[in-house]
């Protein structure tokens, strides 16, 4: 899969390697680092990516820290966080003048500049950064088109504001604003921006003897080809020393019954709701919407949160893993306001590392294991939260033909939506939220195309039975744990 930062991404899962292969032979200690660091980038080396191995050396220590979950940005315990001596490359100024420049006689680019940002260089014009405030005039103006707005990668890919820059042009997150989606890491093409990653305290946790269970995202069958199914994955996590695994489709089926129940009493009302279930799209409303969050948001935890909870309260001291394509599921778990949730949060990405490390490989295996209804596993894609939902409403009788939904898919999308909302705007009844373009397939961590996840989702989810999902729901002890996010029966 073609990324902007393709060749980043497996330079970065080695490191992961490495530590998870020390952290099962029990040697991570103070020289692991120089250990890992002198491995990937040895002596005698020549830089291959920055101007000397030794600007690659630290960007390898600071990728070894998030690697064992660490910060490496002072004042901030966000999950995803800037790698400093990986982001020199871009250019400072957003407004540039390109070769297309014909130092033409009209001077229209100076003559609409109110800031005196502009001035003839040696063969074309030149814009001072220092004095630009970025209003864009100057490319309005010029008839050759000359000057073009050029938006960093990471900064293009936040559609919150988050991403910023200090005096010398480093990215900044601003964590007031940032809702954790980590489309900025991937889109940058140094590598330059990272989240945290648990990898190590799964291993500990596990070689402690403790019973860790590995909770899979609906969006994991198709990710690897439709000759791999759950039962391939459930196989992989038990030889890695893993107690169980369940999918977090279940918990798509615990949070559609109990949403469902919330839908019916705010339509009585005539109060417009939102789903619970993007941890990304609670924070845009959280931090962006927050009389939204508190008016409309539904009180229902996540499919995550409720199998978590059902495994906490069906094995006391249990420690759960969630395994998703989501950088987002990993603030979630850092959410102290919901308890009971997975303790740890892993990407696609992260656990194929962890399974390297072992020297194990996911093989085919045939289809049996199913602990969900189709609905909750078509919570990984748009509009399969709303289907989920109505599903259970008509289950219940209900009459659901009039509803009015907006399917927000995209963080844009998510924000013109509670606009709307705020606005008293909106004439849908609910909207159901996604940040990432088509839902959780979608997801920043996806290891292949959307339209690869598809095709072989589509053949997996044909094999699966037709139960539905208040049958499916009886077989499970629903009264013994809270489907609300503050934990209340």
């Amino acid at each position: 899969m073609v990324t902007n930062d393709e060749n980043i991404v497996s330079f970065k899962h080695r490191i992961m390697e490495e530590v998870c292969r020390l952290a099962w032979a029990g040697k991570l200690d103070e020289n692991s680092a120089h250990d890992v660091i002198f491995k990937m980038i040895p002596r005698g080396a020549k830089p291959m990516w920055r101007c000397c191995v030794y600007k690659e050396r630290a960007i390898v220590e600071q990728r070894f820290m998030l690697s064992l979950a660490e910060n490496i940005e002072e004042d901030t315990d966000n999950v995803v966080q800037v790698i400093e001596p990986a982001c020199d490359q871009c250019p400072i100024s957003s407004y540039s003048v390109t070769d297309n420049c014909r130092f033409c006689i009209g001077k229209a680019c100076i003559n609409s500049c109110k800031f005196q940002a502009i001035a003839p260089g040696e063969n074309r014009m030149h814009i001072d950064p220092a004095k630009c405030k970025e209003c864009g005039q100057c490319a309005k103006a010029c008839p050759y088109g000359a000057i073009v707005h050029l938006v960093r990668p990471c900064k293009k890919a936040c559609d919150v504001g988050a991403i910023t820059y200090d005096e010398n042009g480093i990215c900044k997150i601003d964590d007031t604003k940032c809702i954790h989606c980590g489309h900025c890491i991937h889109s940058c093409p140094f590598g330059a921006i990272g989240s945290k990653t648990y990898l190590v305290n799964i291993i500990k946790d596990i070689l402690a003897g403790k019973e860790v269970i590995a909770m899979v995202a609906p969006s994991i069958e198709g990710q690897f080809g439709d000759d791999i199914t759950l039962d391939s994955i459930k196989d992989t996590f038990l030889k890695l020393g893993f107690s169980d695994m369940v999918e977090v489709g279940l918990g798509g089926d615990m949070t559609a019954a109990y949403e469902a129940a919330e839908w019916s009493e705010a339509r009585k009302e005539g109060r417009k709701m939102t789903t619970s279930c993007c941890p990304a799209f609670i924070n845009m409303m959280k931090k962006h919407f927050p009389d939204q969050y508190a008016e409309n948001m539904s009180s229902t935890v996540s499919p995550m949160c409720a199998v978590s909870r059902y495994l906490k309260a069906t094995h006391p001291g249990c420690v759960t893993v969630f395994v998703g394509p989501c950088i987002a599921k990993k603030a979630e778990t850092q959410d102290k306001s919901v308890p009971g949730n997975a303790d740890y949060a892993v990407t696609f990405g992260e656990m194929r590392a962890m399974i390297r490390s072992k020297d194990l490989t996911v093989q085919p295996m045939p289809k049996d294991y199913q602990e969900s209804s189709v609905f909750g596993k078509k919570f990984a894609t748009s509009g399969g939260v709303a289907g989920a939902v109505i599903e259970v409403m008509n289950e219940r009788g209900e009459d659901t033909s009039d509803i009015k939904l907006y399917k927000a898919a995209g963080g844009a999308d998510c924000k013109k939506a509670l606009m709307m909302l705020k606005a008293g705007k909106l004439q849908e009844d609910f909207i159901e939220g996604m940040i990432c373009d088509s839902g959780c397939v979608g997801g920043p961590s996806k290891h292949r195309t959307e339209v690869e996840i598809t095709k072989a989702r589509n053949t997996l989810l044909s094999q699966a039975d037709d139960r539905k999902v208040l049958e499916n729901l009886k077989k499970y002890p629903m009264d013994q744990f809270s489907m609300h996010r503050d934990g209340s029966m």
